[in-house]
């Protein structure tokens, strides 16, 4: 079964010109199939626009994980995950 994961971020360094979410997500060892990440400060890509997209794309599980962003610019998963789907 393929696995999709939704990383939701939350903090204020999320918002940050030189801060790169996307390679910061990468560095993470996440167990997926795909990834999407969503900011919590964001309007137009939430978690339901991730999970649709995961979705199409075939994930037939669906985890939701939350991280925060630290004092060093790195992305630590909170312990908090949500399964969607699957």
């Amino acid at each position: 079964m393929k696995t999709g994961v939704i990383l939701y971020v939350s903090g204020a360094s999320a918002e940050q010109v030189d801060f790169d979410i996307i390679k910061a997500a990468s560095r993470m060892d996440i167990d997926a199939d795909r990834v999407e990440t969503v900011l919590g400060s964001s309007t137009c890509f939430d978690v339901m626009d991730a999970w649709w997209k995961l979705t199409v794309k075939g994930m037939k599980k669906v985890v939701c994980l939350f991280a925060e962003v630290t004092d060093d610019h790195e992305l630590r998963l909170t312990g908090r995950e949500l399964r969607l789907c699957g």
